[in-house]
């Protein structure tokens, strides 16, 4: 299995508090106003140098903070270049003087391939540090530290942890054939997973983000894998005549919702996470298939053309209390049940496919995409950001974009056709 998965799981990265509040930070702005935050280069603490580590450190927090909408991150102050990171060691008067209300400032340690790296955060109006971290790990880890470091300032500021540690899994056409791959939530890191040179679709991720679920027609017949995402080991948990496809952990782990078409047509089952002890959920003459799990379990979107064109229901996790949720649109698909339960994404045929997000009682029904044909959302683990795959531009390409719709972004990082995202949970 690739070098660098095993590395991270081996790797700890668990962050230590050196100094700072731990309580909300002050510095607040109305919900209409972004705060200004200011990004400082990172600079050498000690050891050898750092060659393209400060450019980098800056990319993945520019991105990642202007991607929460809540920052407008600025241009730096001439005179703020190259000064030191700790209270004390630099003037804040550059800074005020550009009115920037936060301040990242950053450091790094080298020693051979070993990596330290130290953040600070600041509310510059009151020269006061409010939160401060140090990482340890490879050069290699250095994209995952900083994300690291932006998730723990969304869970000062927000009291919520932010995804940007998260995987992204994927099936992309890069080298030929539909093959699974994963990499960082922004595009980085790509790693192939599946290298069977067949067709394989629909990946999902377990509750605890080791393993996947996928569809792969590498034995002929359209079969429903488990795959450990680090170990590399892989079983084929449901292989009925015709399809078992669209496959989906409950959120305990315990249960897998699938549309198998063993019965005659398709419809959905439940089955145990090793395969077997299949429920039959649904029961009728159409096509039932991708099952969604609410996150507390209890209940499951999914798609039917019972009515004659394909729409989102969502019945009980035992199948019963069948209700029509969309009732606008001719040809809705691709139902994803967000992690807090208030909202469920799906894709509604409008010439090409664009985004909707509803409510689970039918209100609230609000279109988030317009350009190009777009497909296969997912929410990310705390439910502030979605991934889809999207044909605007030319080919088709993975983005995120914030649950209201805005910001939206490409992260696709090949010309090849990447499709179906799926947002890891937090790891």
């Amino acid at each position: 299995m690739n070098k660098l998965l095993v590395l991270i799981m081996l790797v700890l990265l668990t962050p230590t508090m050196l100094s700072g509040a731990q309580d909300y930070l002050e510095v607040t702005a109305s919900v209409d106003r972004q705060l200004s935050l200011a990004v400082a280069p990172s600079v050498n603490l000690g050891g050898a140098a750092g060659g393209d580590i400060p450019g980098e450190v800056s990319d993945v927090l520019k991105f990642d903070l202007t991607l929460t909408g809540r920052y407008s991150v600025m241009n730096l102050p001439p005179a703020a270049a190259g000064s030191g990171i700790r209270p004390g060691e630099f003037d804040f008067a550059p800074w005020q003087a550009v009115n920037a209300e936060l301040l990242i400032k950053s450091g790094y340690t080298v020693n051979g391939d070993e990596l330290v790296m130290e953040f600070r955060l600041y509310d510059v109006a009151n020269s006061r540090q409010m939160l401060a971290k140090r990482y340890s790990g490879t050069r290699k880890d250095l994209r995952r530290m900083t994300h690291t470091f932006a998730d723990d300032l969304l869970l000062l500021m927000t009291r919520e942890r932010g995804p940007f540690t998260g995987k992204v899994v994927f099936v992309s056409k890069r080298s030929g054939n539909k093959e699974i791959y994963l990499m960082d939530y922004d595009g980085h890191n790509v790693q192939k997973l599946t290298s069977n040179r067949a067709i394989n679709l629909n990946p999902d991720f377990s509750p605890n983000g080791r393993e996947i679920l996928y569809t792969s027609y590498k034995h002929g017949n359209p079969d429903l894998y488990r795959r450990g995402i680090y170990t590399g080991t892989e079983a084929r948990i449901s292989s009925s005549p015709g399809i078992n496809v669209t496959g989906a952990w409950s959120p305990d782990g315990g249960r897998i919702a699938l549309a198998m078409s063993k019965d005659g047509n398709s419809e959905i089952y439940s089955i145990g996470k090793g395969g077997g002890s299949a429920i039959r959920l649904t029961n009728n003459h159409a096509i039932d298939i991708s099952p969604s799990w609410s996150a507390d379990g209890s209940r499951i979107a999914f798609v039917s053309d019972r009515l004659g064109k394909p729409q989102i229901f969502v019945m009980n996790s035992d199948g019963s209390g069948v209700y029509r949720l969309t009732t606008s649109g001719a040809y809705n698909v691709s139902p994803r049940w967000s992690p807090k339960g208030d909202r469920i994404l799906y894709c509604r045929q409008q010439g090409g496919f664009q985004i909707h997000s509803i409510a689970p009682d039918g209100s609230g029904d609000t279109q988030l995409t317009t350009e190009g044909s777009n497909e296969h959302p997912t929410w990310s683990p705390d439910g502030r950001f979605i991934t889809f795959s999207s044909t605007r531009g030319g080919g088709t390409a993975i983005y995120v974009m914030r649950a209201d719709g805005t910001g939206q972004t490409k992260v696709s990082r090949s010309a090849g056709s990447d499709t179906q995202p799926t947002w890891s949970p937090r790891l």
